[in-house]
């Protein structure tokens, strides 16, 4: 957990702390920890957190025209020992829902093709491979679990968790058109965006708004497009790596996680920073030095 002694702690995630700053706005630290199947490993991963906030800033800069962010200011009330991986963002009523948008076969939603030939309850054609991209992307959403893990739902299922049909269309729409334009952009650079994770809630106003992390590699699948080839997993800019790491140690996925070598540490962060740079053409020292204020 980050230590910001003067300010009162709200909550402490797997990833990121959130303090309070005033009464309409949080600030929101992202931290090295690094987590697999909801469990945080003992190794941090160097400049994760870096890495996360200003991949997150760069989204929410390029993505104002499709939906309003949460963020206020990466340096205007932070404090300066959290430059770099904090921003000061607006207070949201979240929705319960998590807006995963896929536009591949991978992982969770591979795994359900198989068994049905949908991934949330959308029919998909016969025949895909994994990794196989699909026709278009496909909202597909899943619960916010408090313990254990999210769980995949179909639209009918989200609609039901916000309780609002209207809303969840909106959400459905919003999503896409987010997961089309950062995919179009990471194509340019050389980059699969196979899916993403949005979270969205609502501001004081009742605005539908961005917030938490925005394509990032603890939200996303990132594959080099110059290795890209469908029928089996694929190399990846995300914390994959960690995860097929994890898969060879005969860890039995419950806490406590276990310590992550140092080659697996170095190669991560390496493939953190390259995600970084790629996306955003800039070395991960240039947002530093902006942040430092």
């Amino acid at each position: 957990m980050s230590v910001l002694t003067d300010l009162p702690l709200i909550a402490a995630g797997k990833v990121r702390d959130i303090y309070s700053l005033s009464g309409a706005t949080l600030l929101l630290v992202a931290s090295d920890r690094i987590s697999t199947y909801d469990v945080v490993h003992p190794t941090p991963i160097p400049d994760k957190g870096h890495v996360l906030t200003g991949l997150s800033a760069f989204w929410f800069e390029h993505t104002r025209g499709i939906v309003p962010n949460h963020l206020v200011s990466p340096i205007d009330g932070v404090p300066v020992e959290a430059r770099g991986r904090a921003m000061a963002v607006r207070k949201l009523e979240m929705l319960p829902i998590e807006c995963v948008v896929r536009g591949y076969l991978s992982g969770s939603g591979w795994k359900d093709y198989q068994r049905t030939g949908r991934v949330c309850g959308v029919e998909l054609p016969a025949g895909l491979d994994e990794s196989e991209g699909l026709p278009e992307p496909v909202f597909t959403p899943a619960t916010k679990a408090q313990e254990g893990h999210d769980e995949n739902i179909d639209f009918e299922g989200a609609v039901r968790l916000i309780g609002d049909r209207a809303l969840a269309e909106r959400a459905r729409e919003v999503s896409i058109a987010l997961y089309e334009h950062a995919a179009a952009h990471a194509r340019e650079r050389g980059i699969i965006l196979a899916d993403t994770k949005f979270e969205l809630g609502l501001d004081a106003g009742g605005e539908l708004t961005l917030g938490d992390e925005a394509c990032t590699p603890d939200s996303s699948r990132f594959w080099p497009e110059d290795q890209y080839q469908p029928g089996h997993a694929q190399p990846s800019f995300d914390k994959q790596f960690v995860r097929d790491w994890v898969s060879g140690t005969g860890w039995d996925r419950t806490p406590p996680a276990p310590a992550i070598p140092e080659e697996i540490v170095e190669r991560t962060r390496a493939k953190y920073l390259e995600a970084y740079e790629r996306i955003t053409g800039e070395p991960l020292a240039q947002w530093l030095r902006r942040t430092e204020g």
